[in-house]
């Protein structure tokens, strides 16, 4: 009992070192919400494949319903059009066909939408930004913010990829190290940039009238709160802001941290939600080998290999230390293996994924900094080297259906390999079990031939 509320109080102080699946070791790469953001940007070249069901909740529910199956029907200028097709958006995502409707209305209408990355709504609120400005007025009329320069810079790219066949609008950079002439107005119709920054710059240095503002942006609401301090400089400057001004506001989650900001910076919203996608697993085989020690997951993993034809495969790890171990084990039976983990910086990251997807690795060995929003279709096998856990010790059921998600995507079938290496690590996958009311069939690597059924079933 003392052991475990000792493990207890470490797990939720944040001691360095945290309980995995096989002891005490080194804790695992944290998620920073920032980079992950990032980092998903820099991977996507087009538009995810989203089954999710978009669900509207309309501020006013006798208002007619509207959506869109084409970027004509917007009646937009003929070049944001340009620029739109320009971009490689043949029609409009799932989002876009019910969110651009309610940006481009008039009287404004506000917004507040949950969207992943690469659903395409950094493309849409960019589109309804430039709709709204008059190119004639050479003040500020559109502001969007973003938490970190990265990101910022990664807007401002949309936008001026979008607004390319319109030179008459102009956009600034509300970031470290633009610093503007005090007093003097700016002519750029749009600014994008971070809270402290685009604060400076309506407060501090007057170079932008927070009363001209017809559109405010705020973009990764969830990074947003997670960052010190701009919750309230996001606050401040949307204080400052006419009470016609249109919000608009997105974010990749729907905690109740984000409903509470968004409801203090959005009256009187629309709401675009995605329903929660079926956690159905329909197409991904899921099973557990249970091993003792490091070295029988790894000869797990090396019959797994020899009964199955695998394309590509994604093994996860708890730790760095672990997932280096792994990979050099795995370089050394001649597999050709890419390490991912969060000592990379975002861009060295996004390369690993970039030859990954492109076949010149077959193995993507990976902590948690890997677990979401990647699409390679030729992944048919996903191991679990350490099952995920939460910061309390208990089996993080999200994490594990985003890993296991890398396969079966497509409707192609896939394979989950779960190693079970201790009484803990098999208490978490009960848990697993329980909370996706599924049975994860028992695996006997030293079986081939009965593996080899369970396998082909």
């Amino acid at each position: 009992c003392n052991c475990l509320n000792a493990l207890k109080r470490s797990v939720n102080s944040g001691d360095v070192n945290r309980r995995s699946s096989g002891g005490w070791e080194a804790e695992g790469d944290k998620i920073d919400r920032a980079e992950q953001s990032l980092f998903n940007k820099l991977i996507r070249h087009s538009l995810v494949r989203n089954r999710n069901q978009v669900e509207v909740l309309q501020r006013d529910p006798n208002s007619p319903l509207f959506s869109v199956k084409t970027f004509e029907e917007l009646r937009l200028k003929q070049e944001l059009l340009n620029g739109v097709y320009n971009m490689g958006f043949n029609r409009p995502s799932r989002i876009q066909e019910n969110a651009l409707p309610m940006m481009l209305a008039q009287p404004p209408q506000n917004l507040i939408a949950q969207s992943q990355s690469g659903t395409g709504k950094t493309a849409a609120f960019s589109l309804a930004m430039l709709s709204h400005v008059n190119p004639a007025n050479k003040w500020t009329q559109c502001l969007c913010l973003a938490p970190t320069y990265e990101l910022a810079l990664q807007i401002g790219q949309v936008i001026e990829q979008m607004g390319k066949f319109d030179p008459e609008v102009k956009l600034a950079y509300a970031i470290r190290g633009n610093r503007p002439v005090r007093g003097v107005v700016l002519e750029e119709q749009i600014v994008v940039g971070t809270p402290g920054t685009l604060m400076d710059w309506c407060i501090k240095f007057k170079v932008i009238d927070p009363k001209k503002i017809s559109v405010f942006v705020l973009d990764e609401a969830d990074v947003m709160i997670a960052t010190q301090g701009h919750q309230d400089q996001s606050i401040r400057i949307q204080r400052q802001l006419p009470k016609d001004c249109q919000m608009l506001l997105f974010s990749a989650t729907f905690e109740d941290s984000v409903w509470r900001f968004a409801e203090r910076i959005v009256p009187e919203p629309n709401i675009i939600k995605l329903r929660r996608e079926e956690e159905t697993l329909d197409t991904i085989k899921q099973f557990f080998v249970v091993c003792s020690q490091k070295e029988d997951k790894f000869n797990a993993l090396c019959s797994l290999y020899a009964c199955l034809t695998i394309a590509q495969a994604m093994i996860f790890c708890h730790t760095r230390k672990m997932a280096s171990w792994l990979a050099s084990k795995l370089n050394e039976e001649g597999h050709q293996v890419a390490l991912l983990s969060g000592e990379l910086t975002v861009e060295q990251r996004a390369a690993v994924i970039e030859r990954f997807k492109e076949g010149k690795e077959k193995v993507l060995v990976t902590t948690n900094v890997c677990s979401r929003g990647i699409d390679v279709e030729q992944v048919s096998i996903v191991v679990n080297f350490d099952l995920p856990m939460d910061l309390d010790g208990n089996a993080d059921n999200e994490t594990y259906l985003h890993r296991i998600g890398r396969t079966g995507r497509f409707g192609k079938r896939g394979f989950a390999v779960n190693m079970v290496d201790s009484e803990y690590s098999m208490d978490l996958l009960r848990q697993i079990e329980m909370h996706f009311d599924r049975k994860i069939t028992k695996l006997d690597t030293d079986n081939l031939e009965e593996m080899e059924k369970l396998l082909m079933v």
